[in-house]
Formats: C-alpha cells, structure tokens, sequence
C-alpha cells in the first residue's frame, strides 16, 4: 500500500498558516478564469463581464457548497447554531451544494447581462467545471478526506492521519481527480468543435451525466460522509447525483431538438 501521510498545512507564514485545500481551490477559479478568458476573447466579449461572471461564481459556488453540506449532512447545525451555516472555514462543503450555487449565480448573471444567455454560460462553463473538481478533489487528498473502503488492490493509500492502524483503502479523491481531468479535455475538444454553437445545451448536458453518473459509481467506493447514510440504500452522495443525469439527459435531448430546427 501508499502511506499517505500528507500535512494540510503548507506551512507558517508569520501569523497565517495556509493549507493546500484552500490554495487548491483557489487555484479551480484562477484556472478557470484563464481559460474562460480565451473563450471570451474566441466570442468577442468584454472582459469585464468575464470579471463579473467570476465573482458570480465564486460566491455561488462557496455558499452553495456550504449550504449544501448542512441541509443534505447536518440539517441539525441550523437549529443548534444558525451562524454555523455560514461558517466556511469550519470546513464541510458539499459538490451538490456547489452545482447548485453555480447554476444559481448563472441565472443572476444571465438575468442582469445583456448578450449572455444562461445556456450560453452553462456551456461554456461546461469546460472549467472539471477542471475545478479536480483541484478540489486533490485539495481533498491533501486533507485526507473523503477516503475510500478498504481494498486490496495495490495502489490502496494508507491515509495515516485517519487509520491508526495500516488499512489500505481506495484513493477515491484521485479517481474523481482524473474522472474530471477527462472530462476537461473532452469538454475542450467539443467546444473547439463548435458544439457549444451549433447545439445549445449539448455540452453542459454531456458534463452533467458524464459527471455525475460517474460520481454515482465511485460513491460505491467510498466510506460514507455522515453515520445515518449508512442505513440508507444508496449514499446522499448518489441520491444527489440522479436528479443531475436526470435534467443532462433532458438537455441533450432538447439540444438536438434546437440543432434540428435550425
């Protein structure tokens, strides 16, 4: 087995101590912006809407992680300290939570930007998701969060700082890791094919059930996040996930609708 014993923290900085997940996800949004600037250029638009969109995203998707993780893991922190919700640096952030936030902030930002549809966005935006998530998941590595069952297979990490004891488990954070570095290129190729174009919805359809059929899958090799999932027939992780393929399939199906009407 890998043991894996990797430190959160990055280091000491005077009075600040950083740690690898928040640098990791700060890193989703500066990639990201790189990369959606290219799109803004290829499609003649501002910049400065760019810098507005990011800042959209960015509150969308903390506080729809946040808010995520308490109302699908921890409903009670509401009643026993409302101020708790809000507390993200506690930790606890939910990828549901974060679909949501964006497609929310999408809506905002569509409905208060002229020239920006938000089948437009979501498309576009269907290229740095992945990407995204594969910083996140590996800001999960570093935490040593989100771990996998046991296994017996020869790359089972021994995540040290949960087990005591040597237990060689599935590193399901880089399975996700390199599920959403896939799904980047593929993301990258199709829109450098014209499919955001000529098939509005294709793209972010395809994302939403490529990502989260795949996410349904690897939840059967994690550990679950909170005790009362476990008398439940499949994980929150999965629940969440249906309704996701559900409305990609929708998407797709309706892209091809529009592409033929056209």
């Amino acid at each position: 087995m890998i043991e894996w014993n990797a430190d959160p923290i990055i280091g000491t900085i005077g009075p600040l101590q950083p740690r690898w997940y928040g640098v990791l996800f700060a890193s989703a949004f500066l990639f990201s912006y790189a990369v959606m600037k290219r799109v803004f250029l290829r499609e003649g638009k501002y910049q400065n809407d760019l810098d507005r969109l990011t800042i959209y995203m960015m509150i969308g998707t903390v506080l729809g992680a946040r808010l995520g993780h308490v109302l699908f893991y921890e409903p009670g922190i509401i009643l026993q300290d409302p101020l708790e919700v809000i507390a993200i640096w506690h930790g606890g952030l939910a990828s549901h939570g974060g679909a949501i936030g964006i497609i929310l902030a999408v809506l905002l930002f569509s409905r208060n930007t002229p020239g920006f549809s938000m089948t437009w966005l979501l498309d576009r935006l269907s290229i740095v998701v992945p990407l995204s998530g594969m910083c996140i998941r590996m800001g999960n590595l570093m935490n040593s969060e989100i771990i996998g069952r046991p296994t017996d297979m020869p790359w089972g990490f021994w995540f040290m700082r949960i087990d005591v004891v040597p237990i060689a488990r599935h590193p399901t954070q880089i399975y996700e890791a390199l599920i959403c570095l896939v799904l980047f290129l593929l993301m990258m190729q199709l829109y450098r094919k014209g499919l955001a174009s000529s098939r509005p919805g294709f793209m972010i359809g395809l994302l939403m059930v490529l990502l989260f059929t795949s996410r349904f899958f690897v939840e059967f090799y994690k550990e679950v996040q909170e005790a009362f999932e476990a008398s439940l027939p499949i994980d929150m992780g999965q629940i969440l996930s249906i309704p996701f393929i559900i409305a990609g399939i929708i998407l797709i199906l309706r892209s091809g609708r529009t592409s033929s009407a056209r």
